[in-house]
């Protein structure tokens, strides 16, 4: 019994400590927060020719193609211009056309990103099973796709405002770095539905709920100056950090010489466009890193 003892090392260990000795780690094992940083740095390429493969498939059996990115906000812009700007009147806002496809086209940005969001984990199951990659390379691609889409957005709504009498101004360069402190606010708010949705399959029905009763709240068809009129002044203080209502008045701001806006400070605009970036972004980032060892788990 001695001899046996002495010839097998590893008898009476168990299966924790037989993986300690040799190395062994449990497959799809969370890593630490800074190594998935870095390998999620090296799969950049890959999130960009996934966010561009998407892009294309998305449009390809439309037969006007990728033209459909702009076509669709158009179209609701007019869907949205009959019913609030005709029949509703609310033309009493300056350059209502210009002020209502401003909103829907920074709206849409996230909500576009937000609904996809949530089929990020569970709608690639077979490539997450198949390829060992960070997962957060998926709702980061959705979130690339969506800017990519913005872009094409952004010319056509930079012709409307020319187009309906607005003058070109360096106010149009604030445009830039509010977009892209949504872009990260996506980011994150992307990731963090894709946790849920790979959680809860039921996700997917209820955004298009959540997205809709947003843009309400957000100032999108109407002028936002009806908060201060409608709603007591704690509840108006509320809705002056809704995130989406602040990315809207920056890009308003930023294009339209006269539009209505809230009694917000244009740096007070700033700072909780900046704070809801990083809050969201940090936050949705940590938030998906976190359930890395469930997602494709049956």
């Amino acid at each position: 019994m001695a001899n046996t003892a002495l010839a097998d090392p590893d008898a009476g260990l168990t299966q924790a400590q037989l993986a300690a000795r040799y190395g062994l780690r449990v497959a799809g094992e969370r890593p630490s927060l800074a190594d998935y940083s870095r390998r999620l740095w090296h799969y950049r390429h890959f999130i960009a020719a996934y966010a561009n493969a998407k892009l294309v498939a998305s449009y390809s059996n439309a037969r006007l193609g990728q033209l459909w990115q702009v076509l669709t906000p158009l179209t609701n812009a007019a869907v949205y211009f009959l019913i609030f700007g005709i029949v509703l009147e609310q033309n009493s806002i300056p350059n209502f056309i210009a002020y209502l496809c401003t909103g829907l086209f920074i709206f849409n940005f996230t909500q576009t990103a937000a609904q996809n969001g949530t089929q990020a984990i569970s709608g690639n199951l077979g490539l997450i099973r198949a390829l060992h990659f960070p997962r957060a390379c998926l709702p980061l691609a959705i979130t690339v796709t969506q800017f990519q889409q913005l872009l094409g957005s952004l010319v056509v709504l930079l012709a409307i405002v020319l187009v309906t009498g607005e003058p070109i101004t360096l106010a149009w360069l604030i445009l830039v770095p509010a977009v892209l402190l949504q872009t990260i606010f996506n980011a994150g708010l992307t990731m963090a539905v894709a946790r849920m949705g790979a959680k809860v399959s039921d996700l997917r029905q209820v955004m298009p709920f959540v997205m809709r009763a947003w843009m309400y709240g957000s100032g999108v068809l109407y002028s936002v100056v009806l908060f201060e009129k409608s709603l007591p002044g704690w509840a108006t203080k509320l809705v002056e950090f809704n995130p989406m209502l602040v990315y809207i008045e920056l890009a308003r701001v930023a294009l339209l010489e006269e539009a209505p806006v809230l009694n917000s400070s244009l740096p007070q605009l700033w700072l909780v466009a900046t704070g809801w970036a990083i809050v969201m972004g940090v936050g949705g980032y940590l938030y998906f890193w976190r359930g890395e060892q469930e997602y494709g788990r049956g």
